[in-house]
C-alpha cells in the first residue's frame, strides 16, 4: 500500500448543468387511520417517503415492532475493545459512511475512507491509536451530501480506487494514486444509498438508489451492465444490498419493508458481464446494451414491519435490520431446504416465499433509519451503533446462534448517532462515524 501525501482535489463537474439541485427537507407526514389494513398502511408509508427528501435523523413515519424484551442478564462477551482515539472533521456535518480498504496485504497499514457532506476523506490508522489524514476530495457541488463509499483496485496497476455517492445520485470514482476523480456515472434518478464492489470482479460496482432500482456498473469500461428493478422490484427507496462471498447472488432491502434475492449466475447475466469488459465505445456508435431484470428470485415482507435499512450475508444466511431494535438472522424457505435452491421455484413452478428465522440480536435505542451494522472479514464479529452513541459488539464465533454474546462499547464524549461501523481486515481495530462529524477508533484488548 503506497503512502499518500495530503491533498485536496476538486472533482470534475462536467455534468453539473444536467443535474437538478436537491435540498434536504423534512419527511412528509401523512395522517394514518386505524381502519386501514397493514398492507395499506405499508403502502402509505412507502408513498410518503417518495414525496419529499427524507431526513436521515427522523424516526420513520410508522412506528415499528420493537425487539423482544430480554429478561435474562446478558452473557459476558470475550471481545474487549478500548477507545484509543477520536477526531472531528471540520465540516461539522453527520458522517454517514465509513469503509476500510480490505484489498491489501496483512503487512499494509489500515486505510479507511469516510463519506460526509460534500467530502470524501482518506485516513491511515497508525501505531499508538493515531489517525492520519492522507487525502480529501471535495465535490464541486455544495449541495452534494455523500452517503456511502466502497473500495476496489485497478486490475492493471493494482492501485486502489474509491467510489463514492450520495444525495445527487452521481457516482464518483477516485484514483488515490492520481489524487483526482477519474470517472463519474450518471444514471440513477435520485440519491444513491449504498455502494458495493463485487467480491470476485474488481470492475463491477453495485449501487442502490432512492429511484427504487439497483444498478451494476463496469467502472473500467464505464458502462451500466445491469439494472435490477421494475415490475417485481422494490416499490420504494432501496437502502442496502450485499453480495454473497461468491458473488453469485445478492440481497437487497428498502423502505418498502421487503427483502429480495437476485440471482446473478444465469447465462444471460454472465454473458452481458463478459461483454461489458470488452466494450469499447470508440469502436462503434451503438451504446452498450444494458440488461434489465424485473424479477427477483425471492421476495419477502415477513421479516420486518418497517424500513429495512441494512442487510448482509452471513454464509448462506441473511442478516437484516429495521428500526425495531433487532437484527434478524434468517434464511429463505424451510430450515432443512438447500441454501442454494431455497430462493428458486419448487417443482410445481410456484414460488416458495416462506422464511425461517434462526435468531434475533436485540439491542436498544436504535429507532431511526440509516443505521448500518458491519461484519468483520472472517464473519466472526458484528458491530452496530445506536442513536445515543453506544456500539453493540457481538461474538458470532459460536456453533449455536442462541449462544452469541455481546458487549457494549461507550465513551463519555460520544452521545450522538453512530451511523456506520467498520472492522480492519485483522479484526483488531473497529472504526465508527457519528452525527457530530466524529470518527471513533477502538482497538482490541487481548
Amino acid at each position: 500500500m503506497p503512502t499518500w501525501s495530503l491533498s485536496v482535489s476538486n472533482m470534475s463537474d462536467s455534468e453539473e448543468s444536467t443535474l437538478p439541485s436537491m435540498n434536504k427537507r423534512q419527511r412528509f407526514s401523512a395522517p394514518i387511520y386505524n381502519d386501514r389494513s397493514e398492507d395499506e398502511m405499508d403502502d402509505l408509508s412507502s408513498t410518503a417517503s417518495t414525496l419529499e427528501e427524507s431526513s436521515r435523523s427522523d424516526t420513520p413515519t410508522l412506528p415499528g415492532r420493537r425487539g423482544r424484551v430480554v429478561n435474562k442478564p446478558p452473557k459476558k462477551c470475550k471481545l474487549q475493545f478500548r477507545c484509543s482515539n477520536f477526531l472531528k472533521e471540520n465540516h461539522g456535518q453527520p458522517i454517514f459512511g465509513i469503509q476500510v480498504n480490505l484489498n491489501c496485504s496483512d503487512s499494509d497499514p489500515v486505510i479507511f475512507a469516510t463519506a460526509a457532506h460534500n467530502r470524501v476523506s482518506v485516513y491511515e490508522c497508525q501505531e499508538g491509536g493515531k489517525i492520519k489524514l492522507l487525502q480529501a476530495y471535495s465535490d464541486p457541488s455544495t449541495e452534494e451530501n455523500f452517503y456511502c463509499c466502497a473500495w476496489s483496485f485497478n486490475p492493471v496497476t493494482n492501485q486502489p480506487i474509491l467510489a463514492a455517492a450520495g444525495l445527487r445520485g452521481v457516482i464518483r470514482v477516485l484514483s488515490l494514486s492520481q489524487m483526482q476523480c477519474i470517472k463519474h456515472f450518471v444514471g440513477h434518478g435520485n440519491a444513491v444509498n449504498e455502494l458495493k464492489f463485487h467480491p470476485r470482479n474488481c470492475s463491477l460496482l453495485l449501487s442502490v438508489s432512492k429511484d427504487h432500482t439497483l444498478r451494476i456498473w463496469n467502472v473500467h469500461t464505464s458502462v451500466c451492465v445491469l439494472i435490477l428493478g421494475g415490475v417485481d422490484g422494490h416499490r420504494d427507496e432501496v437502502l442496502s444490498a450485499d453480495f454473497t462471498l461468491s458473488g453469485a447472488r445478492l440481497v437487497s432491502c428498502g423502505m418498502d419493508h421487503s427483502l429480495k434475492i437476485w440471482n446473478l449466475d444465469t447465462s444471460e447475466i454472465e454473458d452481458v458481464i463478459a461483454e461489458s469488459s470488452k466494450f469499447n465505445p470508440a469502436k462503434g456508435s451503438k451504446p452498450f446494451p444494458t440488461l434489465v431484470n424485473h424479477f427477483p428470485d425471492f421476495s419477502t415482507r415477513d421479516i420486518h414491519k418497517n424500513y429495512v435499512d441494512c442487510t448482509r450475508w452471513l454464509g448462506n444466511l441473511i442478516l437484516s435490520k429495521s428500526c425495531e431494535n433487532c437484527i434478524v438472522c434468517w434464511k429463505p424457505g424451510p430450515l432443512d431446504a438447500d441454501a442454494n435452491t431455497s430462493s428458486n421455484n419448487n417443482n410445481n413452478n410456484k414460488p416458495d416465499d416462506s422464511v425461517s428465522v434462526l435468531h434475533r440480536f436485540d439491542y436498544r435505542d436504535c429507532e431511526i433509519w440509516y443505521m448500518r451494522f458491519c461484519l468483520d472479514y472472517q464473519q466472526k464479529m458484528m458491530a452496530l451503533g445506536n442513536q445515543v452513541g453506544r456500539i453493540f459488539l457481538w461474538d458470532l464465533d459460536v456453533e449455536d446462534p442462541a449462544q452469541t454474546k455481546f458487549t457494549k462499547l461507550m465513551h463519555p464524549k460520544c452521545g450522538t448517532a453512530i451511523r456506520q461501523t467498520a472492522f480492519s481486515k485483522d479484526g483488531n481495530t473497529l472504526l465508527a462515524v457519528s452525527d457530530d462529524a466524529c470518527i471513533w477508533r477502538w482497538d482490541r484488548v487481548k
